[in-house]
């Protein structure tokens, strides 16, 4: 049995409303489980290992709903751009040298290493269309000791000549292959991909349903993220009313499906009514929506509906995987469009945007994503000791200056399912342990 305690200023979300934080507490990992958090520790608990990490803050791990791996390599390219057209001069022709092992192995590495460093402990990751690098790709992220999904994209029409799959049969049989081959992996799944329903015709949808219901796979993709998708989806699928339909009529939105719809920036009433009686988890991703000038997503309308909803960096029309950035970008975007658009919507505030980062995405991958009773223990150890200042902050200010200025460089540890995960690829464990007391 694993079992320890970590000491610090611990800091969760036990809903979207309250930010729990217990100044210089303990919080119990046993088996990768948490048993809770105590001002004061427990007897039975005051002999085993601690972490010490006296005054520092630590958190649940981040959790990443929405990133493209492929396309880290270029992020901070093209952002003068909107999303068709970005796509077919960047991302298309990225993406197609992930065809060359040596090549994905190069930016995989680069993508992996970065992840592991960061304060995402979990995250649903879009690959290529190719078997192989999308194979390394689980690899190099299990290694870096991440927990979640990962997709072979699918595309089988209005796509480059190098980046098409010859036909939904050949696509469908490539991704079965896959599928098959991702169970060596112990902590990273596969989910399926479909890239967007412009780029899948209609028998490759089917085919994809089918391997749905006999893998029992959850699903990923776009959804109404800019006003020319959405007028493209409706010209391609002229039997829908919405651009959510054409995943429904294929099984594919939710109920049995577990899915992820990344942006819903612009969601008709009946879309996002349906989203809601499926439980669709929303993606939001609030960088790339501005990079993209895609819009701004009413996130405020969806969470006081109680939709699903987590945070996505979506590199590379997102510029980095800090979830630190999304959050403050969801604030400040949410406030734009409380000022300029609609004055019912209220701004975000810390507590909302720290929910979705941690509990409000964790739910897609089950108990996770804070530090009650019974819930999966991921946890991020933050050091804000360089963010100089001269007055007396509580903890609560110092966890909000973190989300406004804090970076990579702040993680001095990161633990998945109880398991400590090493700053570099072949370091060993960096906690402090001391006493408990």
């Amino acid at each position: 049995m694993r079992r320890f305690v970590m000491k610090g200023n611990i800091c969760y979300s036990n809903d979207n409303k309250e930010l729990c934080v217990i100044e210089n507490g303990y919080v119990v990992s046993e088996d990768g489980i948490c048993q809770g958090v105590y001002e004061q520790l427990p007897e039975k608990y005051q002999m085993i290992p601690c972490y010490d990490y006296t005054d520092r803050l630590i958190i649940p791990g981040f959790t990443d709903l929405h990133v493209h791996a492929p396309q880290y390599s270029f992020r901070g390219l093209g952002m003068d751009l909107e999303l068709l057209d970005w796509l077919n001069t960047h991302t298309f022709v990225e993406e197609a040298k992930y065809q060359e092992l040596a090549y994905a192995e190069k930016a995989y590495d680069i993508f992996a290493d970065d992840m592991r460093k960061s304060a995402t402990t979990r995250a649903c990751v879009f690959g290529t269309i190719h078997n192989e690098a999308t194979l390394l790709l689980m690899e190099k992220l299990e290694e870096a000791g991440i927990k979640g999904f990962v997709g072979k994209v699918n595309m089988d029409r209005n796509s480059p000549d190098y980046l098409c799959e010859a036909s939904a049969a050949q696509s469908a049989k490539d991704t079965e292959e896959w599928i098959k081959a991702s169970k060596q992996f112990e902590n990273i799944r596969p989910i399926l991909t479909p890239r967007f329903i412009p780029t899948c015709t209609d028998e490759l949808m089917e085919e994809l349903s089918d391997l749905q219901k006999k893998y029992d796979l959850p699903m990923q993709s776009h959804l109404s993220e800019n006003f020319g998708e959405i007028a493209w989806v409706q010209e391609l699928c002229p039997d829908t009313s919405f651009y959510g339909e054409a995943y429904n009529k294929y099984g594919m939105f939710g109920n049995d499906c577990k899915t992820i719809m990344a942006h819903c920036v612009h969601s008709t009433e009946d879309e996002i009514k349906m989203m809601k009686d499926q439980g669709v988890f929303i993606a939001h991703c609030p960088e790339s929506n501005t990079n993209l000038s895609s819009g701004v997503a009413p996130i405020r309308k969806y969470l006081d509906m109680g939709m699903k909803i987590g945070l996505g960096s979506d590199v590379a029309a997102g510029s980095t995987l800090s979830m630190f950035t999304a959050m403050s970008m969801a604030i400040q975007c949410s406030k734009l469009r409380w000022r300029l658009s609609d004055q019912e919507l209220k701004p975000l505030n810390i507590e909302e945007v720290f929910y979705l980062a941690t509990r409000g995405g964790g739910e897609f991958f089950g108990k996770v994503g804070t530090f009650e009773k019974g819930y999966e223990f991921d946890a991020v150890v933050l050091d804000d000791s360089s963010l100089r200042h001269p007055q007396e902050l509580i903890v609560k200010e110092r966890l909000e200056r973190m989300i406004y200025l804090a970076d990579d460089r702040n993680v001095v540890a990161k633990f998945v399912n109880g398991k400590s995960v090493p700053r570099d690829k072949d370091g060993d464990e960096t906690a402090i342990f001391g006493g408990n007391q």
